[in-house]
């Protein structure tokens, strides 16, 4: 069962994928995801990244919808996507897969890593609105070279979506954590 420390670091990205904000999560906010993933040029409409990043992103929603809709209404509630985050654990080349795909994505300049700048469009394609990022990037980026390599970054993304250490750097990669 989730932690209430993974509840509360899962609940702003819920709220940012609620888009209509009734509590669920639907079909219809994940597509509003890729909507927003294909404004980032490497993820342009047309583009093999973009055919990438939604099925992704759509795949990720059948795997929800699959664990998480035990009443079968198509909608899944907080209680519900926090049964997935339990299966995660085993799930760690799926979760990575996804992180290789999301560095792809984000990184705008195709020089192999994610600077500070591409990583506040990462925060505010998810979240769909700008957010404040100050400080954040810092804190992800442990060794100070500015950026974070494709390692680095799939790593701090197994800590945010599997771990449960409230001290690893990763629970900020997507911003910072609701109060």
């Amino acid at each position: 069962m989730a932690s209430v420390f993974q509840e509360r670091k899962l609940r702003g990205m819920f709220t940012a994928l609620d888009t209509d904000g009734d509590g669920y999560l639907r079909e219809v906010d994940f597509r509003a995801l890729v909507a927003r993933w294909r404004q980032l040029s490497p993820a342009a409409p047309g583009t093999e990244l973009g055919a990438r990043v939604e099925s992704l992103l759509m795949g990720w929603w059948a795997a929800l919808l699959e664990v998480g809709d035990a009443n079968g209404d198509g909608g899944v509630d907080m209680s519900e996507l926090l049964a997935l985050v339990d299966k995660l654990p085993a799930m760690v080349a799926s979760v990575t897969a996804t992180a290789d795909t999301v560095f792809e994505a984000v990184d705008a300049n195709g020089d192999g890593h994610i600077s500070a700048e591409e990583h506040r469009r990462l925060v505010e394609t998810w979240n769909g609105r700008s957010v404040d990022m100050t400080g954040v990037f810092e804190l992800l980026d442990l060794n100070g070279d500015g950026h974070l390599s494709r390692e680095e970054f799939a790593t701090l993304w197994r800590q945010f979506w599997i771990s449960d250490d409230p001290a690893a750097p990763g629970n900020v990669l997507c911003g910072r954590l609701p109060a």
